[in-house]
């Protein structure tokens, strides 16, 4: 994904209720340098329906300070929840992770998104610490695991 995909990027937001918007972005809008931003700092791409249709936005990228942890940022549209689409994004961007050198994935979410902790806790053994109504997920990446395919930048 690149900054040029600000349209694709809107495209899906508008299949995202506020609340999940608020939750993930802490905003209803990604403004374009907030993308360009993103980007900057992430590996970042959109999966795509065989009609074309953006149904989820997935990010990599480092955790401040730790070299060796990568943080995974994920939204999916919110008709298509309970899919395991974000179970097969999250996988290949724990491959994608690996590759980039990292041997812990992180995720940064609310204690309340019980979907995102579930996913989490199918990658691998995990390590939930709390913060508030935060929760801090670390899942140690198996380098022994099979890559699947990584997508281009």
């Amino acid at each position: 994904m690149t900054a040029a995909d600000g349209d694709l990027v809107a495209a899906f937001h508008e299949q995202c209720s506020e609340a999940n918007l608020l939750r993930r972005w802490g905003r209803t809008r990604l403004l374009p340098r907030e993308l360009t931003r993103l980007l900057d700092q992430a590996r970042c791409w959109i999966g795509l329906g065989a009609d074309g249709r953006p149904l989820a936005l997935v990010c990599v990228g480092p955790v401040s300070r730790e070299p060796g942890v990568a943080d995974l940022g994920l939204q999916v549209a919110d008709d298509l929840h309970r899919q395991g689409i974000g179970t097969a994004l999250a996988w290949q961007a724990s491959a994608v992770a690996r590759a980039r050198g990292a041997h812990t994935f992180a995720a940064f979410t609310q204690a309340s998104n019980t979907a995102m902790l579930r996913l989490m806790d199918r990658l691998g053994p995990t390590r939930h610490t709390r913060d508030g109504a935060y929760v801090e997920v670390r899942v140690a990446l198996d380098a022994s695991a099979p890559d699947p395919e990584i997508p281009p930048p």
